[in-house]
């Protein structure tokens, strides 16, 4: 049984889409809830969402050695896994189950034995249909995205497993089947 299960992949491809699916279809499994620096939006709760820190308090637990992972984007916001949200899920007999980006995630899979690292891919051109609709981010972004999503695309083969993300429904049973035999560890999928 894996001791974390970690999904990575290029916006756009749909890890948040295909992990809420997951969690509904696999029990066993919890997502770790991220620490950030960014401001708290309306709505939001503290320890639900993310762990809202700042920058001081980010910066002393980095120090600390308190981070698995943790990453400052261009928008100088930083973002981390704290090591103590793996250890409250394990904790409760459950596996945890970050979405990371791939940097993250290749750090993730280096440091923590038993780590289980999946790839969710799409091809390009739904990449960018997908970055389009979201609405979210500027032309200039949506393109900076899809030249990132390119490179982390050719490195999908540094991970233990890629999902395809090109039609929903496949992909969500491709990842629960993957899952459910990772912790039953009475069946594994070949690599694709």
């Amino acid at each position: 049984m894996p001791t974390v299960l970690v999904v990575t992949g290029p916006s756009g491809a749909g890890k948040g889409t295909l992990i809420r699916k997951l969690v509904e279809r696999a029990p066993g499994i919890e997502v770790t809830v991220s620490a950030t620096t960014r401001e708290r939006r309306r709505g939001e709760e503290n320890g639900r969402e993310y762990w809202f820190l700042s920058d001081d308090e980010f910066l002393a637990r980095v120090a600390r050695g308190e981070f698995l992972e943790h990453v400052e984007y261009v928008s100088g916001h930083r973002y981390g896994t704290l090591r103590s949200e793996l250890a409250r899920i394990a904790k409760d007999g459950r596996v945890p189950l970050l979405e990371l980006e791939t940097v993250g995630a290749l750090d993730v899979k280096r440091e923590v034995p038993g780590a289980v690292t999946i790839f969710i891919s799409a091809p390009v051109e739904e990449l960018e249909r997908r970055l389009r609709e979201r609405a979210t981010e500027s032309t200039g972004e949506i393109g900076e995205r899809i030249e990132l999503a390119r490179k982390q695309l050719e490195e999908a083969s540094k991970f233990d497993y890629e999902i395809e993300n090109d039609n929903l429904e496949r992909a969500v049973g491709e990842l629960t089947t993957l899952v459910r035999g990772l912790l039953g560890a009475t069946a594994t999928m070949p690599r694709r």
